[in-house]
Formats: C-alpha cells, structure tokens, sequence
C-alpha cells in the first residue's frame, strides 16, 4: 500500500475539516495507520508459519487455520483504513470542483465579476452536504468492521489453546497461536480507536447541524425585524395622514330669527 499517497490526502483535507474532524484525522493518522504500519504487521508476521498443532495428519494443520482466522487482522484493518480515509477525497474534490467553476467565471466575465462563491472552501450548500455524507459513511464502515472482526473472530480475545475438531484431523487437536496475548492488546487498541472515531464523527455530525440550525434561525429572525419595523412605519404614517384630513371643527353661524327677517 501506499502510505504516502493516503497522508498527502489525510493533510490535504485537514484544512476543510472543523475542529473535531482534525481530532478525528489526527487519530486515525497518529493511533491507527501508523500503529498498523509500525506494529501491527510485525507483531502478525507470517500467521500460518507460526500457528502449530499437534499432529502431524496432512491438511490438518491448514483446515484448523483457515477455520478459526478465516480472514488477517492485517487485511481487514487495512481495508478498513481504506474505506474509511477514501471519502475524505470526496471533500477534496469538490472543492477542486468549486474553484474550477470560479476559475472559468473568472476568465469568462472579468476578475471584477461577481464571484459564485465567497470561499470555496466553506461549508455552504452541497459542500456541507457532501462533508455530512462523508460523515455518515465513515461511521457505517467502522461500525461495521468493528462488528465484523467481533462475528467472524468470535470476540476480540485470543486464546493460548485452541481444539480443532476439523476433517481431516484424526480427532480433537491441539493448536496454539504466536503471541496472543500481544495480538489481543492489539486488537482492543485498534478497536478502541475505531470506538473513538465513531463517537468523533457523531459529535460533528451533531455540530454542523446543530450550527447550521442556528444560523437558519438568526436569519429568520434578522428578516422579521425589518418587516415588523416597516408595518409598525406604515401603520404612523396612515395615522398621520388620516389626522391631517381631519377637517376643522368651525362654529355653526345661528340662524336669524324671524323678526329681524321680516324687518
């Protein structure tokens, strides 16, 4: 594998992350990828070499493995490590995808032209979308390789002895796996870690829409008060208007009486 290739990604995606997503690529870079890389495949080595039973029937020794490790730790940590930083690129590209779109505006209209967007990096619109997907994708692939390695491996323990009752051994066999007791510690780490990053992209999943809540709600409410102040302005101007048409109330002239008429 690459490892290069996935830090180069793992940092050029540190800038469009919020805060918990830099704690959750700081653990997935420090904690998982380079413990894997460092550790975890040397403690694994060559499994099949150092798994021992004893017998010596022919095929014994392989059916007991394939039973009981149908699948590496190592391939399956590191297909997870995989699929879990790959939708990190999603991220990345679109906003290579928004800064092209702002390029081509650019030379089509002018640089004084309005831009499509104030910071092609912020998380507005689709890009928030496809940040809060991404999310979302990350906790089903730890999840389910967290679930995974617990069904297929029977639980996260590793047992010094192991009784193997496979075709074509003869009959009950012992075998005995190398380091399990530092396989296991292993193991836990890496599932903690999983745990964590799960519980990390929960948190910001719950931050963006909680912020996002928010800024919704103070731009309804900014939209209120000018409408409010308008109604209130237009209700005083008609009162003054209706006072100014108002007419004066100017004393009746009595009428003469009929004396003063005839005469």
């Amino acid at each position: 594998m690459n490892w290069a290739f996935l830090q180069g990604l793992l940092s050029g995606v540190n800038k469009y992350s919020t805060a918990f997503g830099r704690v959750w690529l700081s653990i997935v870079f420090l904690f998982r990828v380079m413990v894997f890389v460092v550790a975890a495949e040397k403690v694994w080595g060559d499994e099949q070499k150092d798994f021992k039973c004893n017998t010596a029937q022919p095929g014994c020794h392989n059916v007991c493995y394939d039973h009981f490790f149908p699948v590496s730790h190592v391939r399956l940590w590191a297909l997870q490590l995989i699929f879990v930083t790959c939708p990190s690129l999603l991220v990345v590209m679109h906003v290579a995808y928004r800064e092209d779109r702002e390029r081509k505006n650019r030379l089509k209209y002018g640089d004084d032209c309005r831009r499509l967007y104030q910071n092609t990096g912020k998380k507005r619109g689709g890009l928030w979308w496809t940040y809060v997907l991404t999310l979302v994708f990350k906790i089903g692939v730890d999840a389910t390789f967290v679930y995974l390695l617990y069904h297929i491996y029977e639980g996260y323990d590793f047992p010094s002895l192991i009784k193997c009752q496979q075709k074509p051994c003869p009959n009950t066999v012992d075998c005995f796996i190398a380091r399990p007791t530092e396989k296991r510690i292993f193991t836990i780490f890496m599932v903690v870690t999983s745990l964590v990053c799960i519980f990390l992209s929960i948190i910001e999943i719950l931050y963006l829409v909680g912020k996002r809540c928010r800024e919704c709600l103070a731009v309804g409410h900014h939209t209120h008060h000018p409408m409010t102040n308008n109604i209130s302005s237009g209700s005083h101007l008609m009162e003054s208007s209706t006072l100014k048409r108002v007419p004066k109330c100017t004393p009746e002239t009595p009428a003469p009486s009929y004396s003063s008429a005839i005469s």
